[in-house]
């Protein structure tokens, strides 16, 4: 699958990705009552803030790879690393059943798809089959905002 926010960091951005490891390491050898009490600051987003998949839509029969476009009203989008206020980029979860922990750095994995340069569309290469997607804001961190800022989870049939 993709992992977008790793192609060509800067040693800035190198940094922060090796502190998000350290951090999701760290994390995982937490209990959840532990990581309730992380510590890790959550960046305020204003109340209007909305995240959408503006393509496809819900219950739409594709085939892949399958062009997703992102949508965001209320906040700036930033590329990871840059601290701003009301801002921060893209993760699209991919057959999440739950979501990840809001109190730390959302993790990199098949299902968890960073956005790290400031992209507002991808395109996946999918299964055929049922999948749902979901956008998530994480700020300069990955950290998802207080309170976050999600898209609805659609469901979208690969032929």
């Amino acid at each position: 699958m993709l992992q977008a926010c790793s192609d060509n960091e800067t040693p800035e951005q190198q940094d922060i990705a090796e502190k998000i490891v350290e951090q999701s390491q760290k994390s995982k050898a937490m209990s959840a009552e532990e990581s309730t009490a992380s510590g890790i600051e959550r960046s305020m987003a204003p109340e209007n803030a909305t995240a959408s998949i503006l393509s496809p839509a819900d219950g739409a029969t594709v085939t892949s790879p399958v062009t997703v476009t992102f949508g965001l009203e209320g906040m700036d989008v930033a590329p990871a690393g840059t601290e701003q206020e009301h801002s921060g980029h893209h993760h699209l979860l991919i057959d999440l059943n739950e979501l990840p922990a809001m109190d730390f750095p959302l993790p990199a994995n098949d299902n968890v798809v960073h956005f790290g340069k400031g992209q507002t569309e991808t395109e996946l290469e999918l299964e055929p089959g049922t999948h749902t997607l979901q956008l998530l804001l994480g700020d300069h961190m990955h950290v998802p905002h207080e309170p976050p800022v999600m898209s609805e989870k659609i469901t979208i049939t690969v032929e």
